[in-house]
């Protein structure tokens, strides 16, 4: 069975996206709000733990799964 590479790289983009999304939320309500640069700040440029923060780190996300996602897909059909 082979995956449709555009439909799992779009799902997985949109997991990946809110995740960062609803982490940093779960960040800003542990220890409040913070410009500092964290861990995913270094990977993904502006992301910091404030709200603006983490529509930046939502739409990173979503570039930066879907194209990990097209890729595994990608992977998988070649494999399989």
């Amino acid at each position: 069975m082979k995956l449709n590479v555009k439909a799992f790289g779009f799902a997985f983009g949109i997991m990946w996206g809110f995740g960062v999304f609803f982490g940093t939320w779960y960040l800003i309500f542990l220890e409040g709000y913070s410009s500092e640069v964290t861990l995913l700040g270094h990977i993904y440029l502006g992301h910091t733990l404030t709200p603006l923060g983490s529509i930046i780190g939502l739409l990173w996300g979503l570039c930066d799964g879907g194209i990990a996602g097209l890729v595994l897909a990608w992977l998988y059909n070649k494999f399989v």
